[in-house]
């Protein structure tokens, strides 16, 4: 079998490529990556080590796909994730993830591959989220259809190619919303993977604020471990011949939800550091107070669920850094 993880030198994609290394026999696993994005050159000698080769293209480019071998599968991870950018960035945002869904799907019709795509929650409308008011939680059928964000908007229209190919060229796909993931190999920042900032600040007694909705630190969010999604996507790929062509949520759900005076506590308990944190009332356009995922259905499909809890995301996050500080420092 081989399978392509496009992003495959980005937080998620190299994590994956690592993990299905080691627990796929027989299998070759390849990875296209620009190496464009901050880590992604620490993450590449991460595969290389392990004998996983990266071909530099951009997948925006459409002749470049074109050059790679025959797969099997492909693991579609490779976007522009930051969803301020995507404001600023318009052209590279449409590029990366719309073009760059395009070209792949053309790649997957040729070879008649197979194709997991990581979307994203930011598909859902901004203003029914609001509606939530810190209950509930959001299900597969929840609005798409008003204002999310440009990061979501492509997000969304990349499933619909997706599905539209699949029927087309009769390829197999799954489509996973995935919320917010954290753990090893993540340099977070404020707009993205802020539990990793929230750590990283902790070690080196940096400050941090609260940001948005009147600074409080009242937001919430689920956190899924990187491993516990690892662990899905293996499931998934090994009964993808009898679950296919399915769309579901994937996080930490409910039980692991926090918000952001939460996080500042376990960090603190963990890293044994007390740091200040500010306070910025101004409220992004497209933050919302209160998000979690319902994962009921992802868990019925594959008998899965989250092992990790919040403290082991944390902690596991200071057993990373605390001892490379000297080295990550540049990435954060």
């Amino acid at each position: 079998m081989k399978i392509l993880i496009t992003g495959g030198c980005g937080f998620i994609g190299s994590s994956l490529a690592l993990f299905l290394r080691e627990k796929i026999k027989n299998v070759k696993i390849m990875s296209v990556d620009n190496l464009s994005r901050r880590g992604s050159g620490l993450n590449y000698k991460r595969l290389i080590a392990k004998k996983i080769k990266n071909f530099k293209y951009d997948i925006a480019k459409k002749d470049n796909l074109r050059k790679l071998p025959r797969f099997d599968l492909v693991i579609h991870c490779a976007a522009e994730p930051a969803i301020e950018a995507s404001r600023k960035k318009l052209e590279e945002v449409f590029n990366s993830n719309l073009v760059g869904t395009l070209n792949v799907l053309k790649k997957c019709a040729k070879d008649k591959s197979n194709i997991i795509y990581l979307s994203s929650s930011r598909v859902y409308s901004m203003s029914n989220l609001f509606k939530l008011k810190n209950k509930g939680s959001v299900k597969e059928n929840f609005n798409t259809e008003n204002a999310k964000s440009i990061y979501g908007f492509t997000k969304l229209t990349s499933e619909h190619l997706i599905k539209e190919y699949a029927y087309l060229y009769k390829i197999k796909y799954l489509i996973n919303r995935v919320a917010l993931v954290s753990g090893p190999w993540q340099f977070g920042k404020e707009e993205q993977g802020f539990v990793s900032l929230w750590v990283w600040r902790h070690i080196n007694n940096f400050k941090l604020n609260f940001i948005g909705f009147n600074g409080t630190g009242r937001q919430v969010r689920d956190v899924l471990h990187i491993k516990d999604l690892c662990e899905l996507i293996l499931l998934q790929i090994q009964k993808i011949k009898k679950i296919n062509n399915k769309l579901m949520n994937i996080g930490g759900g409910k039980t692991n939800s926090l918000n952001l005076i939460q996080l500042t506590k376990l960090s603190s308990d963990i890293t044994k550091n007390k740091i200040k944190i500010g306070s910025i009332k101004k409220t992004s356009p497209y933050d919302v107070p209160y998000f979690v995922s319902n994962i009921n259905y992802v868990r019925k499909l594959y008998k899965w669920k989250p092992k990790r809890n919040l403290r082991k995301i944390v902690a596991d996050l200071y057993i990373w850094m605390k001892p490379n500080i000297s080295i990550l420092k540049k990435y954060f």
